[in-house]
């Protein structure tokens, strides 16, 4: 009897050592990926291969050139290392060799930022695997630091080239106006929000690809409208695809950007009042904006409180309001404001702000 306790104890404790195994791998049958390539219905080696320059220009949109360093022209490579964990997510991470100067600082600052960045995206790791299982493994993972000139593009959501730096600029066929019409011809109000009397404005980024190719790289619903307008605005942007003039750049045309607004109105018979609310409050912030950049601060955002008193939840007003603020140095205040539009809409410039003016 007690052989036989000692042995069910003994595979106890083997098989409890199985589940808690907290070996960090330096070598493992298949390598942790970084995410992006895993819906792509092709080799392991191939989304490794992908997984890689998905790293890359990740780390390359997140590394910003220390000061110190570009004054010193420091230039070299920096070498860090983190465990991937077996939920895909980045953990002790160190710095195996540093160039000085603010680099390896800057280097780990990235690293460390990464599980932020990819829980924003809804995103993880691919965690490395021995005989089918994920392990902890370990990754050493070299960052360039090069002084070289800015180049004419930037890469977005990880896979779309940008030219920012152009010859010719991307325009709609027959001119603004011709794409103005075109907006209000095909964008549609939400059927089933007729009488809502929602009314309010979206910005969008497009992107135009040489082949005639239209996607919406941003979106910022100010207003709050919700999903189903947001599907119209994006619906009908899209719908301008082979509508564009492409960029060019040095003789050949190139992908690029543009930026558009387009504002939802209910039916006028049916919501006037709606309507008159709108466009008082735009107007106070028009002109609130207008006189604050003209030096009369307190009147200006005096005026922008008017126009949050019509529409308190708009990020817009909100946005221009925070910034009015933080101009003044009334921190407190600004990161108040600031917090409200994050609660409404994701902006990458006040995801900036926030950590530095609110304490």
């Amino acid at each position: 009897m007690k052989q036989l306790l000692t042995i069910l104890i003994l595979a106890f404790a083997i098989h409890v050592s199985a589940q808690m195994d907290t070996t960090i791998y330096k070598v493992v049958e298949e390598a942790p990926r970084f995410p992006g390539c895993e819906m792509l219905d092709t080799t392991n080696a191939y989304k490794s291969q992908c997984a890689q320059r998905a790293l890359l220009i990740f780390v390359n949109q997140n590394v910003n050139y220390p000061f110190e360093a570009r004054d010193n022209n420091v230039e070299g490579t920096v070498v860090v290392s983190f465990v991937v964990e077996k939920d895909g997510y980045v953990s002790n991470a160190s710095l195996l060799k540093d160039i000085g100067s603010g680099c390896g600082d800057e280097a780990m600052r990235v690293v460390n930022g990464m599980n932020e960045a990819l829980k924003d995206a809804k995103l993880t790791w691919t965690p490395g695997k021995n005989k089918g299982k994920p392990v902890r493994a370990q990754v050493t993972l070299p960052i360039k630091f090069k002084l070289e000139d800015p180049k004419d593009y930037v890469i977005v959501n990880y896979r779309d080239t940008v030219y920012i730096v152009v010859d010719d600029s991307l325009t709609f066929k027959d001119g603004d106006a011709a794409l103005q019409q075109f907006f209000a011809k095909n964008l549609k109000y939400p059927e089933r929000f007729k009488d809502s009397c929602l009314i309010g404005t979206m910005d969008m980024t497009l992107l135009a690809e040489p082949d005639g190719y239209v996607e919406v790289l941003d979106l910022s619903d100010y207003w709050n409208l919700g999903n189903d307008f947001r599907w119209e605005a994006v619906k009908t942007a899209t719908a301008t695809w082979g509508l564009w003039n492409p960029a060019v750049r040095k003789g050949r045309q190139v992908p690029s950007s543009v930026e558009i607004s387009v504002d939802f109105r209910p039916d006028a018979g049916r919501c006037p009042q709606a309507i008159a609310k709108y466009e008082k409050a735009v107007k106070l912030a028009e002109e609130g904006s207008d006189i604050f950049n003209e030096g009369m601060q307190e009147e200006g955002v005096a005026k922008l409180t008017e126009a949050l008193a019509i529409f308190p939840n708009n990020a817009n007003f909100l946005y221009l309001r925070g910034q009015a603020y933080m101009n003044m140095n009334r921190l407190t205040e600004s990161c108040e404001d600031l917090q409200k539009v994050r609660g409404i809409v994701y902006l990458d410039v006040v995801e900036k702000l926030i950590p530095l003016i609110c304490k």
